[in-house]
């Protein structure tokens, strides 16, 4: 197969500055309600991107667990690539791509620690696996073999066997707080509509881009 002579035309909808709410987390609302109603698998996917201390860019697939006007949360290891990347720099930007509704929205600001309570509250509502996983795992870290994290995961079992697994120190939150938002509609030969939310002080701008 040709790869350049894949694509698809995008007809589903439109988006106007006229259809959008004045505020970008109730325009986000929206869209993430639709998303939901879709049934989209793994809606709450989305691209993190980083930056390290070389100025060089890393991407990866994380997911949003929460979001609000404060901005949008996820977790992981503080002590991983990306970890070390948003400590060093916290500029960092995330990308949804909802393909069965032919959107993508784009968010740009500056990520900080959520506080020890909401990470210790998210790390109890995961599934005893998932805590196990979190504690047992020297996220990015070269391991000589998957030994390394059976065994662990065998000692962190046996050391509570009640499952009353404590959330490590290094792994929790983070909160990406919004300088930018950036609703993308697909739309037909590529003249796709795209709106983007500016924070100015307390306010949002509203503008235009060109596909």
């Amino acid at each position: 197969m040709d790869i350049s002579s894949i694509r698809k035309d995008y007809q589903l909808k439109s988006l106007s500055e006229q259809d959008v709410a004045k505020d970008p987390f109730d325009q986000f609302s929206r869209w993430w309600n639709e998303a939901l109603q879709s049934e989209i698998d793994e809606v709450n996917a989305m691209t993190l991107a980083t930056v390290d201390q070389r100025n060089r860019p890393s991407a990866r697939i994380v997911l949003l667990k929460d979001f609000n006007s404060s901005g949008f949360v996820f977790y992981t290891n503080y002590e991983s690539n990306k970890g070390i990347q948003i400590e060093s720099n916290p500029y960092a930007s995330l990308v949804f791509f909802w393909k069965e509704l032919e959107r993508q929205v784009r968010i740009e600001g500056q990520c900080e620690r959520v506080s020890s309570s909401e990470s210790d509250a998210y790390f109890k509502s995961r599934p005893i696996g998932s805590q196990i996983g979190a504690a047992a795992s020297p996220q990015s870290n070269i391991i000589s073999d998957r030994n390394i994290l059976t065994d662990k995961v065998e000692t962190l079992k046996n050391q509570f066997p009640n499952g009353d697994i404590p959330r490590p120190a290094h792994w929790g939150g983070y909160r990406l707080i919004p300088e930018t938002i950036e609703f993308w509609q697909g739309r037909s030969s590529r003249l796709h509509d795209r709106i983007k939310y500016l924070r100015e002080g307390t306010t949002w701008k509203i503008v235009r881009l060109a596909p």
